[in-house]
């Protein structure tokens, strides 16, 4: 049902690239519904403190996730989009690098967590929130995705750590 309704894009935003659009996925209702039941499902009777969205798109799915877990989220964004005191990392990526940041509080040490984000692509932009969230003293319980690109071998990034996927592509 998620796949059919993921378009992809040839070579964008650069030649090569075949960008998942979930656009037309979250735009039916009863689709995205059924995405935040289906990652709410493992989680419903286990202790989580934040769900931590990743920029930007796994916010759409963090903050509804948080709601339906009763939990608090954090986020995670690009270099210089956040207001207060941050942490940050640096990151490749599978068409560039860039820097990722969060609130030094929005985390405290202890708290359990869980990862969120749309596509797990190379891994490296995950395995960047994974170092912010460790060098806050959290606890990872989960990081969750949307989207899987298994040729890309991103998962190899994020070893020791339990990881799920909803929609997985090989090709």
């Amino acid at each position: 049902m998620f796949k059919s309704k993921i378009r992809e894009i040839p070579d964008w935003p650069k030649k090569g690239v075949n960008f998942k659009d979930i656009t037309p996925l979250i735009e039916d209702g009863r689709a995205f519904k059924k995405i935040i039941d289906v990652l709410a499902k493992p989680y419903l009777n286990k202790k989580i403190d934040k769900i931590v969205g990743i920029d930007a798109r796994g916010f759409l799915l963090a903050a509804p996730l948080a709601y339906k877990l009763n939990t608090g989220m954090a986020i995670v964004r690009k270099k210089g989009k956040l207001p207060s005191k941050t942490v940050s990392q640096k990151y490749a990526l599978e068409y560039g690098s860039n820097t990722i940041e969060m609130h030094k509080d929005s985390i405290l040490p202890g708290e359990r967590v869980l990862l969120v984000d749309d596509v797990l692509a190379t891994g490296g932009t995950m395995k960047a929130a994974i170092d912010l969230v460790k060098e806050l003293k959290g606890k990872i319980i989960g990081i969750d995705f949307l989207i899987e690109l298994n040729f890309l071998k991103g998962r190899s990034k994020l070893k020791g750590y339990k990881i799920r996927s909803l929609v997985k592509y090989y090709k």
